[in-house]
């Protein structure tokens, strides 16, 4: 084995190492609001860093948006469909309200029920907002949409929202 080439691997793995230590704990965040099952969480989170493994250019490492998208690929290629989590409800409940979630059973019936009547589109952008902590910026990225186009789909699902919950519009907390 070369010099050179050891050199390379060696860039690689630190730059996979520096990959993984700032953004595992935001992809398994990510998918733990879809994902109730812990031990299913840690397969998706390993397989999205095995792909960033595969694919990874040490002078160009991926973003967090990236490895969020490939965790949605992820995600849609099992076939599953989506549970949104008590944890991810409170984050949402708090993020409307800007109150401490409480972990009331009532509550996240009103929140589910909530999210039910939005577009598979406006809870997607709300779960991002809310859960994920994305701005609109980041949303517009993870999305490949533009940034109006979630302003203006954020805006109309947190009004829906504010309506099913039964909120005043004032007392709404920005994302």
């Amino acid at each position: 084995m070369s010099t050179r080439g050891g050199d390379a691997e060696t860039q690689r793995n630190e730059a996979f190492s520096r990959l993984f230590d700032a953004n595992w704990a935001a992809v398994r965040h990510h998918v733990e609001g879809v994902v109730a099952d812990d031990g299913e969480v840690t397969e998706i989170v390993s397989e999205v860093f095995l792909l960033a493994w595969s694919r990874l250019r040490p002078a160009a490492p991926m973003s967090r948006t990236w490895l969020l998208r490939a965790a949605d690929r992820t995600l849609r290629a099992r076939a599953r469909r989506p549970v949104v989590r008590g944890g991810a409800l409170e984050a949402v409940h708090s993020g409307m309200t800007g109150e401490d979630a409480a972990t009331d059973p009532a509550m996240r019936a009103d929140v589910l029920t909530a999210l039910g009547v939005l577009s598979r589109g406006e809870r997607r952008i709300i779960m991002l907002t809310y859960w994920d902590g994305l701005d609109v910026g980041d949303i517009a990225e993870v999305l490949r949409s533009p940034r109006s186009r979630v302003r203006r789909t954020l805006r109309r699902a947190r009004s829906r929202m504010i309506a099913e919950l039964g909120l005043e519009e004032g007392g709404v907390v920005d994302g």
